[in-house]
């Protein structure tokens, strides 16, 4: 899209992922006028100077997109991993944008997706990217959760869950039998996405890649169901593990209609159509392909009142 005529309407959105970071531009009547993304990042990586290094790269390419359309007035930025510690996040966004700090708005990227789906009060949204999750926003505007602790111990039905639990299967199968990988789809494609058969190929893959990059072999699992049952039973597990954060908020807050969103929970039919079986009947289901950058410009785009 072209460069806005009137820059200082515009709301800059954005939701960082671990596999990519989108942005838009929203004018004040809420039009997109602009969009992009540029790689994925995460909060976490600000825990350490390489990780730290990577951010501010990857927000120095995403101004350098932005202000290629135009400039922001005020910018929602949403991140993954985000626990409350904005101060260095604000004043990069603010310095590569070039505006005042105090215009800039950092949270977690749930609570923009919450926002892009239901009004406060109204429902719950399970997300599934790299990680999982379940977030309610009540009428007080107070966040509740449930999972969203991280892929190292739980986000059961995210892309990386799918992954590890492919990578685990078959080199357990690979323990007991080795070379039976030759005989499964799922094995078969996924080593070909991770390199090779070898087992160095595995082991760098899981532990040498950021979250996002393992997250994406979920692509491998879900493009071998058709044809393997092992990545079946991992797709329909993971319906079942989204459905239990629904669950959870349901038992905590009552009866609301959930949607299901995230790129992981679109990578096969069988994920979402597990986890409706396994929700009470009673618990409104549907699917939706989540925008929360648009739904973040939206929200910078509107006058202070």
């Amino acid at each position: 899209m072209g460069k806005s005529d009137n820059d200082t309407t515009l709301g800059l959105g954005i939701d960082a992922g671990g596999t990519q970071t989108r942005w838009a531009l929203a004018d004040a009547a809420g039009a997109i006028v602009a969009e992009g993304s540029v790689a994925g990042l995460s909060a976490l990586q600000m825990g350490n100077s390489a990780g730290r290094s990577t951010v501010r790269a990857t927000f120095a390419a995403l101004a350098q997109d932005v202000l290629a359309s135009g400039r922001p007035q005020r910018v929602c930025a949403g991140l993954t991993g985000f626990g409350g510690d904005s101060e260095l996040l604000v004043e990069w966004l603010a310095e590569l944008l070039g505006i005042d700090p105090d215009t800039v708005i950092v949270s977690n990227d749930i609570e923009i997706a919450y926002l892009d789906s239901f009004q406060p009060g109204e429902g719950y949204l399970v997300y599934a990217g790299t990680g999982s999750i379940a977030a309610f926003i009540d009428d007080e505007g107070v966040f509740h959760r449930a999972g969203g602790r991280g892929v190292t111990l739980d986000d059961g039905g995210g892309g990386f869950w799918i992954a590890r639990e492919a990578l685990r299967r078959i080199w357990r199968r690979e323990d007991e039998e080795p070379g039976a990988w030759e005989d499964s789809a799922m094995a078969r494609t996924v080593f070909d996405y991770v390199g090779g058969s070898d087992w160095a190929f595995s082991r760098q893959f899981i532990y040498g890649r950021e979250r996002g990059e393992v997250g994406k072999l979920a692509l491998a699992v879900a493009a071998s169901a058709e044809h393997d049952q092992a990545a079946r039973l991992i797709l329909q597990q993971a319906g079942r593990e989204l459905a239990r954060l629904a669950t959870a908020l349901v038992s905590r807050f009552g009866v609301r209609p959930v949607v299901l969103a995230g790129r992981a929970a679109e990578l096969h039919p069988l994920i979402a159509e597990t986890m409706r079986a396994t929700l009470p009947p009673e618990v409104p289901l549907r699917r939706k392909t989540a925008q929360p950058h648009f739904a973040a410009a939206r929200m910078a785009a509107q006058p202070k009142h």
